[in-house]
Protein backbone atom coordinates (compact mmCIF):
# COMPACT_ATOMS: atom_id res chain seq x y z
CA UNK A 1 0.00 0.00 0.00
CA UNK A 2 1.38 3.10 -1.08
CA UNK A 3 2.25 6.03 1.36
CA UNK A 4 -0.46 8.90 1.21
CA UNK A 5 1.21 12.00 1.88
CA UNK A 6 -0.46 15.00 3.34
CA UNK A 7 0.83 18.39 4.11
CA UNK A 8 1.08 17.68 7.86
CA UNK A 9 3.79 14.44 7.29
CA UNK A 10 5.72 16.16 4.63
CA UNK A 11 6.42 18.86 7.02
CA UNK A 12 7.59 16.41 9.70
CA UNK A 13 9.49 14.59 7.62
CA UNK A 14 10.98 17.77 6.04
CA UNK A 15 11.65 18.92 9.25
CA UNK A 16 13.29 15.07 10.29
CA UNK A 17 15.23 14.50 7.96
CA UNK A 18 16.91 17.59 6.47
CA UNK A 19 18.05 21.30 7.57
CA UNK A 20 15.34 22.95 5.16
CA UNK A 21 11.92 24.33 6.21
CA UNK A 22 8.48 23.63 4.03
CA UNK A 23 7.47 26.96 3.45
CA UNK A 24 4.34 25.48 0.78
CA UNK A 25 0.96 25.59 3.22
CA UNK A 26 -1.25 23.53 0.74
CA UNK A 27 -0.24 19.76 -1.17
CA UNK A 28 -2.03 18.35 -4.39
CA UNK A 29 -0.13 15.77 -5.36
CA UNK A 30 3.71 14.28 -6.07
CA UNK A 31 3.96 16.08 -9.64
CA UNK A 32 3.39 19.59 -7.40
CA UNK A 33 6.94 21.49 -6.92
CA UNK A 34 7.28 22.38 -3.16
CA UNK A 35 8.41 25.40 -1.56
CA UNK A 36 11.45 25.26 0.84
CA UNK A 37 13.67 27.30 2.72
CA UNK A 38 17.13 26.17 2.72
CA UNK A 39 19.51 26.65 5.73
CA UNK A 40 21.23 29.47 4.02
CA UNK A 41 18.76 31.26 3.78
CA UNK A 42 18.04 30.66 0.33
CA UNK A 43 13.61 29.79 -0.97
CA UNK A 44 13.95 26.63 -3.52
CA UNK A 45 11.51 24.14 -4.91
CA UNK A 46 11.65 20.57 -5.56
CA UNK A 47 9.01 17.91 -6.18
CA UNK A 48 7.81 15.53 -3.04
CA UNK A 49 10.05 12.70 -4.82
CA UNK A 50 12.97 14.06 -5.76
CA UNK A 51 13.27 15.63 -1.57
CA UNK A 52 12.48 12.26 -0.71
CA UNK A 53 13.94 9.61 -3.02
CA UNK A 54 16.51 11.47 -4.85
CA UNK A 55 18.10 13.35 -1.22
CA UNK A 56 18.07 16.63 -3.00
CA UNK A 57 17.47 18.38 0.12
CA UNK A 58 18.89 21.79 -0.38
CA UNK A 59 19.04 24.53 -2.66
CA UNK A 60 20.87 24.32 -5.93
CA UNK A 61 24.08 26.70 -4.10
CA UNK A 62 24.37 24.36 -0.96
CA UNK A 63 23.63 21.02 -3.56
CA UNK A 64 24.69 21.86 -7.07
CA UNK A 65 22.68 20.07 -9.28
CA UNK A 66 24.48 17.14 -10.86
CA UNK A 67 25.79 17.44 -14.59
CA UNK A 68 24.69 14.68 -17.51
CA UNK A 69 27.05 12.65 -18.43
CA UNK A 70 26.76 13.75 -21.81
CA UNK A 71 28.89 17.28 -20.65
Amino acid sequence: MSKRWTIDKIKIFVENNSDSKLLTTEYHGFSQKLLFKCACGSNFEKTLTKFNNNNQRKCDVCQPPKTSRGE
